[in-house]
């Protein structure tokens, strides 16, 4: 026989998720690219965050509004590092949905909310790992490690991860072998305000080809390939052939992860290298430039 009571529980149950995809899903969008779907979410007054992996590298873009109405949309501005880009679109009269920056805690009850062609999809599932800040594989400073069990629909990528309380956690993205993260409140707010302004984000520059190479006596340090004749490295004197085996007084270890420290905020930074050139110590003083556009 089933309890009515746990059959009341689940329609309750049932019911809030309910309403919590019925609150977010009139600042939810479809992104449309070229040979790409993917959702969004209005932040502020004519801006939409959608993921930046979902979206093409060119050709128009469209979005489509709670209801199914279809608009232009123009590139405000990407950053590959955090996922994060920025759209914008000639209608004032969308509702924004206010990220909170509330600590995930694994085991909670989450929802993912994306669009397809208008109308809302959803997606139950948990908080599996909550954890500090990282820095992605390209380098992008994320303020929190928060990743999902739940099975994520790939044109709901880049919408909204709401927790049971309704707050936004942040927007979920598809990363490597189908695992579903949560690109933090506090990275898109902190990411879409300078790609609002700017339309990019800064990103550190040596001016230097790097490979690695083996130390006499073991360790890994970064041969100079080439260098930029204008850029920060030949300003600092440093030559083709040198050999960077340590960084601030540190040892180079990986030079995946020395050019993956190049975030914004080492721009105007100044570091102090420790080479080999030609099998004698020379020291250098580099001052961090920002990698020009391209």
């Amino acid at each position: 026989m089933v309890n009515p009571a746990a059959i009341s529980s689940l329609e309750t149950l049932s019911g809030a998720l309910s309403d919590l995809v019925g609150r977010a899903a009139p600042s939810v969008v479809a992104v449309r690219s070229h040979r790409a779907r993917s959702s969004g979410f209005v932040w502020r007054s004519g801006l939409i965050v959608t993921a930046d992996e979902a979206l093409a590298e060119e050709g128009e873009i469209s979005v489509t509004l709670p209801g199914g109405e279809s608009v232009g949309a123009t590139l405000a501005g990407r950053d590959p590092t955090t996922d994060v880009a920025l759209l914008r679109v000639d209608r004032l009269d969308l509702k924004p949905f206010r990220l909170d920056t509330t600590p995930a805690r694994p085991g909670a009850l989450t929802l993912a909310v994306g669009s397809h062609e208008g109308a809302p999809n959803a997606a139950l599932g948990m908080v599996s790992c909550a954890g500090e800040g990282w820095r992605s594989m390209r380098g992008g400073e994320i303020d929190a490690r928060i990743e999902l069990d739940i099975a994520l629909r790939r044109d709901a990528e880049g919408g909204l991860a709401l927790d049971a309380a309704g707050r936004a956690l942040g927007m979920v993205v598809l990363a490597p072998r189908r695992r579903v993260l949560v690109i933090p409140a506090a990275t898109i707010e902190r990411v879409a305000e300078k790609l609002k302004d700017h339309g990019r984000i800064a990103r550190g520059y040596l001016g230097l080809s790097l490979q690695p190479v083996g130390l006499d006596g073991g360790g890994v340090g970064a041969i100079v390939m080439s260098v930029d004749a204008e850029g920060p490295g030949a300003k600092a004197d440093v030559r083709q052939g040198d050999v960077i085996v340590a960084w601030n007084g540190r040892p180079v270890g990986s030079v995946q992860l020395l050019l993956r420290g190049l975030g914004a905020d080492s721009v105007g930074s100044a570091v102090s290298l420790s080479l080999k050139r030609a099998g004698t110590p020379v020291q250098a003083s580099l001052t961090i430039g920002e990698r020009p556009q391209t």
